[in-house]
């Protein structure tokens, strides 16, 4: 197991950027491409003098909706013939520790959906359960933050992009976790100290391999893209002036950050 992180050094003006993975209080920096060939340089610099980053940088964000039994019943829908998705804009990226911020022209519900993600790790495409297996790199944590009032505003036409793709609005890290089964982790969203959402990866009705292998008969998969997969019960609105959510994932670790309404 690994936990892979990118960072920029927060007394360097020059924009450099580092990746590694996680040694206790600090990063073992490596050199090379995170999704190919790589090494470690010897290098260990302190969190405390990093700012993280977003783990990668996704060519494209796919996101699944109704993908969880337990949300699918007390919705009254069944399991779909092929995963839902939709694709949040590059624009949306947010990295752990920064703060999610209102569209300056809604006015309406924001919400969070605490969910599992999936990095890919190699290019696929048209690809079989056992590749879709070897292209996955890892996992992270994800926050598909969501302008609710946004998706049905237009009766003609369902806007899942518009409203999933604001600025700050696709928030995932802090680390891509590799050699684990997350299937047997749940996922736990916790709003300003309130338990919000805690529900079983094992009741996805597609799990990640599965996933892979279905999107890829649709569109290529490069690696670094990020595969959201679903939420299920216990999403809700962030209604504080001012926010603190929380993702967690056992055996990955807590995306965290702020969400001031004012902002």
């Amino acid at each position: 197991m690994a936990h892979w992180v990118r960072f920029a050094r927060n007394a360097d003006r020059g924009g450099h950027i580092g990746f590694g993975t996680l040694d206790g209080p600090a990063i073992a920096v490596h050199s090379g491409d995170m999704f190919g060939e790589h090494g470690p340089t010897g290098e260990h610099v302190d969190l405390a003098s990093v700012r993280l980053l977003t783990p990668c940088q996704p060519s494209k964000m796919i996101a699944l909706w109704n993908n969880y039994g337990q949300l699918a019943a007390k919705l009254g829908t069944t399991k779909p013939d092929h995963p839902l998705y939709f694709l949040k804009a590059p624009n949306s990226y947010l990295a752990h520790g920064e703060a999610i911020r209102r569209p300056a022209a809604y006015a309406g519900k924001i919400v969070y959906e605490g969910e599992l993600a999936i990095v890919v790790g190699k290019r696929i495409s048209t690809g079989n359960a056992a590749e879709a297996t070897a292209a996955i790199f890892g996992y992270t944590c994800t926050n598909d933050v969501t302008a609710a009032d946004i998706i049905s505003e237009n009766g003609s036409f369902a806007q899942w992009v518009r409203a999933k793709s604001f600025d700050t609005f696709g928030v995932f890290g802090p680390a891509i976790v590799t050699g684990i089964d997350p299937l047997q982790s749940s996922v736990r969203t916790v709003l300003n100290g309130a338990e919000r959402q805690n529900y079983p990866l094992a009741d996805m009705f597609y799990p990640p391999a599965e996933i892979v292998a279905r999107i890829s008969q649709d569109m290529t998969l490069e690696p670094g893209d990020v595969i959201c997969c679903g939420t299920s019960v216990g999403v809700g609105v962030m209604k504080e002036a001012s926010n603190r959510i929380e993702i967690s994932i056992d055996g990955i670790g807590t995306l965290s950050n702020t969400f001031d309404q004012t902002v």
